[in-house]
């Protein structure tokens, strides 16, 4: 039997010491150290993926393959908590689909994230 996968999640940055700053901050993760043209951040005394922040020299020019879901109990609250540290809205309203909502927004670098209703019964 193998031993089960552990997910990592990597995105390129032009500025991986500010993007650590931000995304340890809104995630509740801690950084770990650099090492090169990378930082390792980890969930703060809990289980969850890595986030590997590598910096790149070219900037971000198209919407992201894949992007980060943030849930939250409330997601006005936590998208405004975001904004303090530096994230924006990229739409003003709320996005609602298949009885979900959501709010669309971008960490410093432009890279997109949406803060998702989460479901209290989880």
């Amino acid at each position: 039997m193998t031993a089960p996968l552990a997910i990592g999640l990597v995105l390129d940055c032009r500025d991986a010491t500010t993007l650590a700053g931000f995304w340890a901050a809104a995630l509740d993760y801690v950084d770990v150290g650099r090492a090169g043209a990378y930082v390792l951040l980890v969930p703060n005394g809990r289980s969850g993926p890595k986030l590997l922040l590598q910096q790149v020299p070219e900037p971000k020019t198209v919407k992201n393959r894949m992007h980060l879901d943030l849930d939250a109990l409330d997601i006005e609250a936590e998208a405004s908590r975001l904004e303090v540290l530096g994230a924006r809205r990229l739409r003003a309203e709320q996005l609602h689909e298949h009885g979900t909502s959501w709010i669309l927004m971008a960490d410093p670098e432009g890279n997109e994230f949406c803060v998702c209703a989460a479901d209290p019964s989880e």
